[in-house]
């Protein structure tokens, strides 16, 4: 268990305390449907790029289809579990998107998953 004598010997430049106490306060103000579909803005950004369908003129050296189906699993578990909670208005468009995430692997597979083994398919069921 730790006191708040116990970590004394760890150095904490002045005024860091109030920098993480500043942090947590500004992440408090932030409601739970902008934290939810921030990170899956971030996870749609990161599968296309992993996609190869980034905007830049290097996009194919960047293509990693491993990497993307992680990111759409993880993509469509929060989505999915999300749903409930943050309503039909918030959740059609993250699932549009992980959908056109979902058929943009399809396409780009050279082995295609059988349906419903895609990426994200255990929670949104089979992509055509």
């Amino acid at each position: 268990m730790s006191t708040p004598d116990s970590n004394s010997h760890v150095y904490q430049a002045p005024g860091a305390g109030d920098d993480v106490t500043q942090q947590v306060r500004d992440i408090s103000e932030v409601p739970a449907i902008e934290v939810i579909t921030t990170a899956a803005v971030h996870l749609m950004s990161a599968s296309a790029v992993k996609l190869g369908l980034a905007a830049e003129e290097n996009a194919a050296e960047l293509k990693d289809l491993d990497e993307a189906r992680k990111l759409i699993t993880a993509l469509a578990g929060l989505v999915t579990a999300a749903a409930p909670e943050i309503g039909s208005q918030h959740a059609g468009p993250l699932r549009d998107g992980l959908r056109s995430l979902q058929l943009a692997f399809r396409e780009e597979s050279i082995i295609p998953d059988p349906p419903g083994k895609g990426p994200g398919e255990k929670f949104t069921g089979a992509v055509n």
